[in-house]
Order: structure tokens, then C-alpha cells, then sequence
């Protein structure tokens, strides 16, 4: 059975900018703090984005220009809601995967 993300006691309780700039100043020193970890993240709506698979991102602004923290709704749960307007303020609970361009959160759920 798969982790109930919205009951789940997070790891740590931030912001997007917050985790964002810990991934950009040490990527090997954030992994080790957050990787794998249930986190609790407020920040702003950047944009929403559906991939091809229709699972709904929604990237919160990280501080940086054209990057931030992408929230990725879980499967496993149904979503309150899966529209979000940018310059929203919104808190999303889930699990971080690290750092390609964004920082990653997936399983998340709005909180």
C-alpha cells in the first residue's frame, strides 16, 4: 500500500523559495537533507502545466529566474482540485526526487 501523503507527518515545513535556493547554493548538501523526504512547501503559483500522461504540475516560484519547485499531484489520491491560477498562494505536501532544473515533489496533495 502506498503512504497517505496528506496524513503523513512531513520532515520538514518550508518554503519554495526556501528549498529552492538550497538546491541551487549545494545540490549534494539539500539531497542529503531532503531527498526522499516527506516536505510540507507554501509558495506562489508560477505556472500549470498537464503532461502527456495527464498528470498536472504545478511549478511554484523558486526565486530563480526561469526556475522553481515542481509540485506533481498524486495518483493515488483524488486532488481537492487540479485548477490553479498563477500569483496564487498555495501549501502542497509531498515527497521531494531532487533537482533536475526545477526541484521535484511528487505525490503531492494540496493542503
Amino acid at each position: 500500500p502506498h503512504q497517505d501523503i496528506r496524513s503523513a507527518e512531513p520532515a520538514l515545513v518550508l518554503t519554495a523559495q526556501e528549498l529552492y535556493a538550497a538546491y541551487e547554493s549545494n545540490e549534494a548538501e539539500a539531497d542529503g537533507k531532503y531527498l526522499g523526504k516527506i516536505l510540507r512547501v507554501s509558495g506562489i503559483v508560477q505556472e500549470v502545466k498537464t503532461d502527456e500522461e495527464g498528470k498536472t504540475g504545478i511549478t511554484l516560484e523558486g526565486g530563480g529566474m526561469m526556475f522553481g519547485v515542481i509540485c506533481k499531484l498524486d495518483d493515488f489520491s483524488k486532488p481537492k482540485r487540479t485548477e490553479f491560477q498563477p500569483g496564487e498562494q498555495v501549501t502542497f505536501q509531498g515527497e521531494c526526487t531532487g533537482m533536475l532544473m526545477d526541484v521535484v515533489l511528487v505525490r503531492c496533495v494540496e493542503l
